[in-house]
């Protein structure tokens, strides 16, 4: 089987999009293009500056070496990747086959070169993690309060000089699972396939070894035995659990070859990735030996991915999913922008993590806030002794009779915390991470946080919307500003009113 060649990533160097411009001496690429296309208002709107300048810190090389990949391109890449929903090497040639996404990249002209290749996403990735992600979501939320106009819940980061003990603005805080893209896990599907793995390593270690005699696995019986299970359509708790116990024993057996063939030759044979899978199976082994000779279903860390032993179970208790397999994430929503205030991949009590958030949104901000809006899971008797002692209002359904409640809550005011989650996972993907690792998985749910912020910081600046006229309905716009100017110029001069 041919190698396959990797595309060498671009290492052009960052241009500042406040280089000054000369009219007239745009490059032939920038005068053909459309200037009310999403990805030239997006160019124009963003913050790149800022955004480059908190990606450029983490590096650990700079002024070394080879120059590194444009950082523009990095994170611009990563942008396009999670507001089109695509994967990393659909990513990757939907630049190369849009001029538009390549103006968006910084690109001086068009080229049907790939920017990258589309396994350098994956270090992208683990080099945005939460921390600079976090800096952005910060940075970007200035940045929408100086284009927003005054409202009831606008606040202001105080000056350094001048901390205030009033508590100002609202935070709305809401929890959800970001499903990982993995198939259903059962019990006798897990240890099934951790068997397979299992005959793979032994395959490996006996060609390494000086043993005359192949250890003997009954793969294919096994592999019969767990097709019977998998293919017949309602089977009995008998049936499943007698699988169970002929798939745990089969597992076993490998297990015993594997320690025997390590002994002989060592675990250097191993390289790093088999070895994990070697620790993961022992640990699925252990996990579901438990379970079934105290024939229960549930047990703390319990893995349900050999590929992903990270992902756990999280018990939502909805209608249509009751159990979903990944993380778990704090969200609060302050004027319309997110923050990730926790990501755990255990599952977690989110009326315990309260107290947290309006910490952290008094770090954010200087203060804390006048009022909160939370579901009824995060409203116990100690969250609200705390909040009472804070000062803080709480937006929510009051304990005692109805007839005594003075404060009600309409149920439309959290909708935009829903309406924020919705369209992250709707349309922006965070309903099924398709990353695989630990570290990616995070960058990838903080990324997609991060794109809905710069989308909505983008559609508050008045470029976003003027730009989206037409051409002539946006000449004969400026043609009648100017006319209205020169009209009333003359009116004040002509009664000496002030200007």
């Amino acid at each position: 089987m041919a190698k396959t060649t990797k595309t060498l990533a671009s290492k052009t160097k960052y241009v500042s999009q406040h280089q000054l411009k000369f009219e007239g001496f745009e490059t032939p690429f920038e005068r053909h293009l459309d200037p009310t296309n999403r990805w030239i208002v997006l160019a124009k709107e963003l913050p790149w500056d800022q955004i480059i300048a908190i990606y450029s810190d983490q590096l650990q090389n700079k002024g070394l070496g080879s120059p590194g990949l444009n950082p523009r391109i990095a994170v611009g890449t990563i942008i396009i990747k999670h507001m089109c929903s695509l994967s990393d090497r659909e990513t990757v040639e939907q630049i190369s086959e849009n001029m538009y996404m390549q103006y968006f990249l910084g690109f001086s002209s068009f080229t049907n070169q790939k920017p990258m290749d589309a396994s350098v996403l994956v270090d992208i990735r683990n080099r945005l993690g939460l921390e600079q992600v976090e800096k952005i979501n910060q940075m970007i939320y200035k940045l929408g309060e100086k284009e927003k106009d005054l409202d009831d819940h606008k606040i202001d980061p105080p000056k350094e000089e001048q901390q205030s003990n009033q508590n100002e603005g609202q935070l709305i805080v809401d929890a959800t699972a970001c499903p990982q893209d993995i198939s259903y896990p059962t019990d006798i599907k897990l240890i099934h396939e951790s068997r397979e793995k299992a005959d793979e390593i032994i395959d490996i270690l006996y060609d390494q070894s000086s043993s005359k005699k192949r250890p003997r696995t009954y793969r294919e019986k096994a592999q019969s035995d767990y097709i019977a299970i998998a293919k017949r359509r309602n089977n009995s708790g008998k049936q499943i659990r007698n699988g169970v116990r002929k798939q745990l024993n089969y597992l076993k057996r490998n297990l015993k070859h594997i320690n025997k063939l390590i002994d002989q030759i060592g675990l250097q044979s191993l390289e790093q990735k088999q070895y994990k899978y070697w620790l993961v199976i022992q640990h699925v082994y252990a996990q579901q030996q438990e379970m079934y000779e105290q024939n229960k279903h549930h047990i703390e860390h319990r893995i349900v991915s050999i590929h992903q032993p990270h992902v756990r179970p999280i018990v939502r208790g909805k209608l249509n999913a009751k159990v979903e397999f990944g993380s778990k994430i704090n969200v609060s929503l302050v004027n319309g922008f997110a923050f990730l205030d926790d990501l755990e991949w255990e599952a977690y009590n989110e009326g315990n993590r309260l107290n947290g958030s309006i910490e952290k949104y008094k770090n954010r901000f200087g203060f804390y806030p006048k009022e909160v809006l939370v579901d009824r899971i995060y409203c116990s008797r100690d969250n609200r002794a705390m909040l009472k002692l804070k000062g803080i209002l709480l937006k929510a359904k009051p304990l005692g009779r109805p007839s005594a409640v003075q404060i009600h809550v309409s149920p439309g005011e959290r909708n935009p915390i829903e309406g924020f989650f919705g369209v992250a996972k709707v349309a922006y993907g965070m309903q099924r991470i398709k990353a695989r690792l630990q570290s990616t998985s995070e960058s990838w749910i903080a990324s997609i946080i991060m794109v809905v912020n710069l989308v909505k910081l983008a559609g508050m600046t008045p470029y976003a919307y003027i730009s989206t006229l037409p051409a002539s309905l946006f000449k004969l716009l400026c043609d009648y500003i100017f006319d209205l100017c020169y009209y009333f110029s003359i009116f004040t001069k002509k009664y000496s009113i002030g200007t």
